[in-house]
């Protein structure tokens, strides 16, 4: 039986939904900066410290799956309160931690609930806004996780050497009361119909999706793309002031350059499509954009100056392309959106995990390796946008198989 909900969105929607991706894009930034402390307060090996990524990311996986079906069922609203509130009971348990076991547990319990507004964010999205009408908020999204990813660090390190180490996961549990207080008081159920869902049936809704070579194209390019751009993330401090022999300061700097290179674009990438000629043409010239990027860190990064003006070139094909190819993931099959954004969500942090653990384990102190990473995976990834709406043109054509 299917159940209806109505409620408008408001026109503070957008804010609303920034505000409930704080806590998640800075939690694991801003505990970086006092993994020495943690190690030297809790008397453990710097690698056991480091574990409390490797379990933030699992419960970020696995939370990744299931919050999209649940959705479906049970509505975004009350699944979005449900598991910000996980994550609420992880940064407090990671903020009074008496030993290394019980920080761990707590970082894979935030985990689990910090993929909730991840997933559902664009899904809600998706639920208001159809095609080219969702992609300024994508846009809007885009650049303010990439700002807070930027800030997290610092910040992290001020409130590490002012309030210690428990500081951090401190403030990450006050910024998630607060948004889920914003959150009950204004958030609407933008679902307007739910259906029962079954264990069976969310198997059988990731078994259609996974055998559907359009959605599997078009969800693999915004993911691929985000992790080749983690991937010089991971990198970057290592690069600037091991290889380049920058200080703090200037690497911070060129960091800033390249993560503003993608936050401002993300922002005006709505008015550049058009402009562009289209979607289509868009995604033509901002992949060729992005590959010439990667191409030029490969060829040509053996220094700062260059480095910076190549990866911020890939940003910008990546920042204005980013609304349509990740539109397109949702606009496979929108009647299982909930799935959809929580399959490429999960599968994006395996992505992520996986090549920056190879580029990690490949790196010598050579800006090479990160390089030829990025531009493999970017290869890969052209034919696929490319591609693309082709196959939902094709898609769109063919009539969908009689239930009876």
């Amino acid at each position: 039986m299917r159940k209806k909900y109505e409620s408008a969105p408001g026109r503070f929607f957008p804010a609303l939904l920034i505000a409930s991706m704080v806590a998640t894009i800075i939690e694991i930034d801003m505990s970086v900066p006092s993994f020495p402390d943690i190690a030297r307060s809790l008397g453990v090996t710097d690698s056991a410290v480091q574990l409390t990524i490797t379990l933030n990311f699992l419960g970020y996986c696995l939370g990744a799956l299931v919050y999209g079906p649940l959705s479906d069922r049970f509505g975004r609203r009350s699944v979005m309160l449900v598991g910000n509130s996980i994550m609420l009971v992880g940064a407090i348990g990671c903020a009074v931690a008496p030993s290394i076991e019980f920080l761990l547990a707590s970082r894979f319990v935030q985990g689990v609930g910090a993929s909730t507004s991840v997933v559902l964010v664009f899904v809600m999205i998706s639920d208001l806004y159809k095609g080219e009408a969702a992609i300024p908020l994508y846009g809007l999204t885009n650049a303010a996780m990439s700002i807070l990813m930027t800030i997290a660090p610092p910040l992290g390190g001020v409130v590490n050497q002012t309030i210690g180490w428990r500081g951090n996961y401190a403030v990450v549990a006050g910024i998630t009361t607060v948004s889920l207080l914003l959150m009950a008081l204004f958030l609407p159920e933008t679902r307007k119909e739910v259906v029962p869902v079954s264990a069976g049936k969310v198997v059988a809704d990731y078994r259609k999706l996974v055998t559907s070579g359009a959605f599997v194209a078009t969800s693999l390019v915004p993911s691929l793309l985000f992790a080749a751009y983690m991937v010089f993330i991971a990198s970057s401090s290592f690069v600037y002031t091991g290889t380049f022999g920058l200080s703090v300061t200037a690497f911070a700097v060129n960091l800033l350059v390249v993560v503003a290179s993608f936050a401002v674009t993300s922002l005006f990438a709505a008015r550049l499509i058009p402009v562009l000629g289209g979607p289509e043409r868009t995604v033509q010239y901002s992949i060729a954009t992005a590959v010439l990027g990667v191409v030029l860190f490969l060829l040509f990064g053996d220094g700062p100056v260059v480095t910076t003006a190549a990866i911020a070139l890939f940003c910008v094909g990546f920042a204005v392309c980013y609304p349509v190819v990740f539109g397109r993931s949702l606009e496979v099959f929108p009647e299982l959106g909930g799935a959809a954004s929580s399959l490429t969500m999960s599968s994006r942090a395996l992505m992520v995990t996986l090549l920056t653990g190879l580029s990690g384990s490949l790196f010598t102190g050579s800006p090479v390796v990160p390089a030829a990473v990025m531009t493999a995976t970017v290869l890969v990834v052209a034919p696929l946008a490319l591609f693309g709406g082709r196959l939902l043109t094709a898609r769109a054509k063919v009539p969908e198989p009689s239930s009876s």
